[in-house]
């Protein structure tokens, strides 16, 4: 089966380990109250202030802040994409179904997770689950994919 879209299999291992130290460094960032920031930085701001909270909106600025969240959730997104999206040692139609239905598995429950949250989740903690939420469909994509690879793997022994 041909897949222009899939990375070298070689890819996984340095993608697992961007994933990991991503959701571990975000799990340390997450639980000190996002206060823990010890990287500052000046960064271009694209769009600063002024949306929410009645200030002027201010476009294009150097501003200076803490990048560690930043980093971690960098981390998650490209180590994940790479996880889910490098080939596999074989790579067959199977695999390849195996991929398509736990994508398609995941962006259904990640909207599933996501009404519930809007039906049953409110103020501050509902901008928290929406930021959770970047990262859940290729959790769920990851967590699905390999639980199928093993399941049919344990099913063929």
């Amino acid at each position: 089966m041909q897949t222009n879209y899939l990375l070298p299999h070689k890819y996984k291992i340095w993608g697992w380990v961007l994933f990991i130290i991503g959701i571990i460094y975000g799990l340390v960032i997450a639980y000190s109250g996002y206060d823990y920031e010890p990287i500052q930085m000046k960064v271009l701001s694209i769009l600063n202030e002024g949306l929410m909270d009645g200030n002027d909106l201010q476009l294009f600025k150097i501003i200076e802040t803490g990048i560690s969240s930043e980093l971690a959730s960098i981390a998650i997104i490209v180590g994940g994409l790479i996880v889910g999206f490098s080939k596999e040692k074989i790579e067959d139609e199977f695999i390849y179904k195996l991929r398509k239905d736990s994508l398609v598995w995941a962006i259904i429950f990640n909207y599933f997770v996501l009404i519930l949250t809007i039906i049953f989740i409110y103020n501050l903690t509902f901008f928290h689950v929406l930021v959770y939420n970047m990262f859940t469909p290729l959790l769920f994509f990851i967590f699905r994919f390999n639980f199928l690879k093993l399941k049919s793997r344990s099913h063929e022994e």
